[in-house]
């Protein structure tokens, strides 16, 4: 039987008027691993803290276990800014001493990309002072998970961390023997290593067993049973477990609860988006051009970042950016975003973009900008524009997409000086999104995100028909709101992945494993022009004309474009034999039209994997 780490009895937390904890009991027992979820503000973060002992409750008892060893990481370190990195993480243990152990090489290599802390100024002997607060907290993370904890508690661990950073944590957390109690909104995260659910809502806590997956399918069945949910929230619910169910079988290893009354629930609901049709009306809002680059070299200082890059973002494509830092994921972007303003004026340091004449950008960067603190939320939205066209005859006023964006009535007249980090993320968004653009460039726009928030970014990016590129470490979101996933990998080259993310992961593991021991794998901290402390990209082959290497990428891109339609025709094919079925030999000749065309896809698809070996 499970030891009893943590238990709360009849807990109760309020702020000034607003409950955010009414008479919790909760526990939590040797080999959990719980993920807590709800809305921004709901209480999460207060919840772990007095599970934690780090607040204390207004009501209420706290008990942890004799002797319990509690490693906690909060959204603000306590490292002392003048001690140096060996100094925290390793303390007065001698070289041979920690380079021996296993744990602490595992998680130095996982989390900063090699012993000696590729970079980091000084390696290990790096002053924390002047560190960013992504770097401190790889740092302070990095602290907690060398030592033995019985319980662990980690609030939003993967801010900062790239997707194999990500990757590697959750492998970590898996294989530990210490509990776990963890917030955070990234969904993959939460479905690789959680095992149970904490839903906080309305002062209350939801339990649930296993993962994130588990816990969608489980909602959903509580909301088909109660049937008390409004019907904006349940449709929300029901879209997100249609894809889930659908487009990812193996996300749910274990699925616990009545899944044939999952099914059930969304045997009605279509796919999450009808991509053909988004393609068509997207070509009649943007043309054929939407974004051309033909032998683009990007910079960043003197260093080049991409070389003889050619490529093309059409109609109604969306696309994810993965890659290592400092690899050029935001200066491409950046470059794009310069040329599309500039009407082709600003260039990039080689080559030529070329921009759609009907291209109407909005780009999210990773900065919040700065607007009039004095400006209530509803007026720094219509401040834009008062109504919004969200494609396929959806029209909402500004105040109904503040409200979609959790912005409700009363919250709309809040003044911006007085909104957290995460509300001011969401407003940015809604200014980008009521300009009616076309054509959408994200930057990690998960950051201060909570899981409501980005379900419903999600539905509304599911029927809006335009040009998307996503760049972010949150795997769910990627996989959720893109259909095909790009790589840069250090090499100044950029590469489609046809397994997505998973191919990518591969990829940079055989980097690292040609690399040998100790050699700088890249992982850690996302941002923005991370070149600073990165190791130059290798160089291209040797012997190899570069002319041959542009030739190979164009005929990449074309072959990529064949694929697109190919696919596009393939659905209406299943679609018209669908529609068919009692005429049996009409299916029997687009069966045969069916088989040509996957001969013909194989055919490019081997061709594809040949260009891109050789690359």
């Amino acid at each position: 039987m499970a030891v009893n780490l943590v238990n709360l009895e009849a807990v109760s937390k309020a702020y000034t008027l607003r409950t955010l904890l009414d008479g919790v009991s909760l526990g939590v027992s040797e080999g959990d691993r719980i993920g807590v979820v709800g809305r921004n503000g709901d209480g999460k973060t207060t919840l772990i803290r007095i599970l934690a002992k780090l607040e204390r409750a207004d009501e209420g008892r706290v008990t942890h276990a004799g002797g319990l060893r509690l490693g906690v990481l909060t959204q603000h370190d306590a490292l002392d800014p003048t001690a140096t990195v060996r100094q925290e993480v390793v303390g007065e243990l001698a070289d041979h001493e920690w380079a021996g152990n296993a744990r602490v090489r595992d998680v130095l290599t996982g989390l900063f990309g090699g012993l000696d802390l590729p970079g980091f100024p000084q390696g290990m002997d790096t002053v924390i002072g002047p560190l960013s607060g992504g770097e401190r907290r790889r740092i302070a993370l990095a602290k907690l998970l060398i030592a033995e904890q019985d319980l662990v508690v980690l609030d939003e661990p993967t801010n900062h961390l790239d997707v194999e950073g990500i990757s590697w944590l959750a492998a970590h957390l898996r294989a530990r023997r210490s509990a776990l109690v963890c917030v955070t909104h990234d969904r993959w995260f939460l479905d690789q290593v959680c095992t149970r659910m904490w839903d906080v809502q309305g002062g209350v806590v939801h339990e649930y067993e296993g993962g994130y997956s588990d816990y969608v399918f489980a909602r959903a069945e509580r909301e088909r049973i109660a049937a008390s949910e409004e019907a904006k929230r349940r449709n929300l619910v029901r879209k997100e477990l249609a894809w889930l169910r659908r487009g990812a079988p193996a996300r749910t290893s274990k699925p616990r609860f009545r899944i044939e009354a999952a099914n059930a629930l969304i045997e009605s609901e279509p796919p999450a988006r009808d991509s053909a049709e988004l393609t068509r009306f997207a070509g009649a809002r943007l043309g054929k051009t939407v974004f051309d680059l033909e032998d683009v070299t990007v910079q960043a200082g003197p260093h080049a970042l991409l070389e003889h890059l050619t490529w093309q973002l059409g109609p109604g494509d969306r696309i994810g950016l993965v890659g290592v830092n400092g690899a050029g994921k935001t200066s491409l972007l950046r470059a794009m975003d310069s040329a599309a303003r500039s009407d082709g004026e600003e260039q990039p340091a080689g080559g030529r973009i070329t921009v759609g004449r009907t291209v109407r950008l909005a780009y999210l960067s990773q900065e919040v900008s700065e607007l009039d603190p004095a400006l209530r939320v509803l007026e720094a939205v219509e401040g834009v524009r008062g109504r919004v066209d969200l494609g396929k005859g959806r029209e909402m006023t500004a105040s109904q997409l503040c409200e979609q964006f959790g912005f409700g009535k009363e919250k709309q007249w809040t003044p911006v000086g007085d909104l957290s980090g995460g509300e001011r993320r969401r407003l940015q968004l809604l200014r980008l999104l009521m300009d009616e653009p076309n054509v959408l460039f994200l930057d990690e726009p998960t950051n201060d995100l909570d899981i409501e928030t980005l379900t419903q970014l999600e539905d509304l990016l599911d029927g809006w028909p335009g040009s998307l590129v996503v760049i972010s470490h949150d795997r769910y979101f990627v996989e959720r709101t893109t259909d095909r996933v790009f790589a840069l990998l250090g090499d100044r080259t950029l590469r489609m992945l046809p397994r997505g993310i998973d191919e990518y992961l591969e990829r940079r593991e055989r980097a690292r494993a040609a690399q040998g021991p100790g050699g700088a794998a890249g992982g850690g901290a996302t941002g923005a022009g991370a070149t600073g402390g990165a190791a130059a990209p290798a160089t291209p082959a040797a012997g190899k004309p570069a002319a041959v290497s542009r030739a190979a990428q164009k005929e990449l891109q074309r072959i990529e474009r064949q694929l697109d339609k190919l696919g596009e025709r393939q659905s209406t094919l299943h679609a018209r034999m669908a529609e068919c079925a009692t005429d049996f030999e009409r299916v029997a000749e687009l069966d045969g039209e069916l088989r040509e065309l996957t001969e013909r896809k194989d055919e490019l698809e081997l061709r594809w994997l040949e260009l891109a070996d050789g690359q």
